[in-house]
């Protein structure tokens, strides 16, 4: 049993597809398949008639010394229903790609950016946090209750802007995941209104966020004359003010990345101010800040906040020790 070749130039007309790349792609598909069954000879190719559908597997024919002298039919007793079964399987899944295309048209390729929509409503219990539903264009996104903010609240019909973490097709049609807690929706907020990011001049080394309550950003310039910070900063903070906007409040610092880790430790600890930072065992990544007597609690922060973000932005381990406890003074 041979392809039918009405059955692929019906898939031509309906879906666009050229038909010779159809037909490839059958090709390279049969020929993995060939290659996988015992007794396959190496170098073989598919030749599929364009005219009668008839699929033959032809192998090289070797002299004795190894030498190419001509090609033989190898075709397997039932390569017929391989290759029935093989146009099948790369014609659904043409059609599955002709229908992603069709129900996400200019949508797609989205994953890892922010879109903009309007909130048409949640699911789930009345208690606790619920799954919400957004209206983007044609389209309808799930921002999951674990992907909110706790302290950020929404309501039917507002404007909202999210992070696209994933996009699939199911059969009942289009799933988009949103996001307005991951990390990176912060670092995209900064890409929209830092125009040195998104040169490439100023880069966001790392990043560190608690959604709601913190995130610390370190950034660096590969151009002396461009301040990182201050580009990030914006004039009279109107861009990272933008973005604080857009995070409802959300307490953000903005930090120098620094080749040397105490430095670095150091920044990352702002808005504390540090006296000194001790590499106790560089293997394990584990630092000790001194700060002065009056700046322990706020280089710590509230519930350790602070020296918790500050420990995932450098990924080093920190221990806060008062001036009055420095033993090495």
């Amino acid at each position: 049993m041979d392809i039918s070749m009405d059955e692929l130039r019906i898939v031509e007309s309906e879906l666009g597809v050229d038909l010779n790349i159809l037909l490839e792609a059958i090709e390279a598909a049969l020929l993995h398949a060939y290659n996988r069954a015992p007794g396959a000879v190496k170098g073989a190719r598919i030749e599929l008639n364009r005219s009668t559908g008839v699929v033959t597997v032809w192998a090289p024919e070797l002299d004795e010394d190894g030498t190419v002298i001509g090609e033989f039919d190898d075709t397997p007793n039932d390569f017929g229903r391989i290759a029935t079964s093989t146009a099948r399987s790369i014609i659904a899944q043409r059609l599955r790609e002709a229908e992603s295309k069709r129900i996400l048209g200019d949508f797609q390729g989205k994953e890892g950016e922010i879109v903009a929509g309007t909130v048409e409503g949640t699911a789930g219990s009345n208690q606790g946090p619920r799954d919400m539903f957004v209206e983007l264009g044609e389209n309808r996104g799930l921002l999951r209750s674990e992907e909110q903010v706790p302290t950020e609240r929404f309501e039917r019909g507002d404007l909202i802007r999210c992070l696209v973490l994933d996009i699939s097709v199911t059969p009942r049609g289009a799933s988009i995941r949103l996001s307005r807690s991951h990390p990176d929706f912060v670092r995209k907020l900064f890409e929209t209104e830092v125009p040195e990011i998104t040169s490439g001049v100023v880069e966001i080394v790392a990043l560190a966020r608690e959604a709601g309550h913190r995130t610390k950003i370190a950034v660096w310039s590969n151009d002396p004359v461009v301040a990182a910070k201050g580009s990030c900063i914006g004039p009279n903070g109107q861009r990272v003010r933008a973005v604080t906007q857009e995070l409802q409040g959300e307490k953000i610092d903005i930090v120098d990345y620094d080749d040397d880790i105490t430095a670095f430790i150091a920044a990352a600890l702002s808005p504390a101010k540090v006296l000194r930072v001790d590499i106790l065992n560089p293997d394990t990544r584990q630092a000790r800040a001194i700060v002065p007597d009056d700046q322990a609690s706020l280089a710590i922060g509230k519930e350790a906040q602070n020296v918790r973000l500050a420990a995932k932005l450098t990924g080093w381990s920190i221990d806060i020790r008062k001036a009055s406890e420095d033993t090495r003074r």
